[in-house]
């Protein structure tokens, strides 16, 4: 029996990739620096689970013989870089720059109505949930959500399962009782290897990403409802 929806945040609960990227830039240039990533740029490092790990990754890659900036160790920079992006994320979600994606409102309004427990399981910071999720469901957003897992919680970063074994254990749930929400292929190997059933809405982002393991693929929720998710759920575990 289906008791529990876990839902992944970035792309998923709402299409926020485009304000991220935005935000990284902004960053760049509040630290001095001629970085900027464009779109291509971005879908690629979004194979880069973590905002932190994303920029590291970058430095790394772009900049290997660059060591420090005005001063600054590279992980102290990046801390810094991160801080500024978050801020500057947030004021753009605060300005109404990011909305939930389609047919989420509806599903998660079904879902309590019918008794189900709602969790998240994130790779991103608390701040960035609690900006998207205070202006999309109100002051009192975290009480629509049993559990919740995010980069405080989980340090190792999708793929990996922590976050989604730990709102299993949360919940007090098996796998076989959830499902699974995400958008990515990081997402979707994270959700699989706790043993997840998965529904993938994939963004043009990660619209690329071989999505094979998946329960269904669908554009987006609006037409999926809890006599669906029952019935591929029940057909997925066979």
């Amino acid at each position: 029996m289906l008791k529990a929806l876990i839902f992944d945040v970035d792309g998923t609960l709402a299409d926020t990739e485009s304000a991220h990227r935005a935000a990284f830039n902004q960053a760049f240039v509040e630290m001095g620096l001629d970085w900027h990533w464009d779109e291509a740029l971005y879908t690629r490092l979004l194979h880069v689970s973590g905002g932190k790990e994303r920029i590291a990754h970058y430095w790394k890659e772009m900049h290997p013989d660059l060591r420090e900036i005005d001063g600054m160790a590279m992980q102290e920079t990046v801390n810094r870089l991160h801080e500024l992006k978050t801020a500057a994320y947030s004021e753009a979600v605060q300005e109404g720059g990011v909305q939930l994606r389609p047919g989420v409102l509806s599903l998660m309004s079904e879902a309590h109505a019918q008794g189900l427990q709602l969790a998240i399981a994130t790779t991103t910071s608390p701040v960035n949930i609690a900006s998207l999720l205070r202006r999309a469901l109100g002051a009192d957003w975290r009480l629509n959500f049993s559990a919740i897992g995010d980069a405080s919680t989980a340090p190792i970063k999708k793929p990996h399962p922590q976050v989604y074994l730990q709102m299993l254990e949360a919940m007090h749930l098996p796998a076989q009782a959830c499902v699974a929400f995400e958008d990515s292929l990081n997402g979707l190997q994270s959700a699989c290897a706790a043993g997840l059933a998965t529904v993938v809405t994939p963004t043009r982002y990660t619209a690329d990403h071989d999505f094979r393991g998946a329960m269904r693929i669908v554009p987006d929720l609006t037409y999926v409802d809890l006599p669906h998710l029952r019935a591929w759920h029940t057909e997925f575990l066979g």
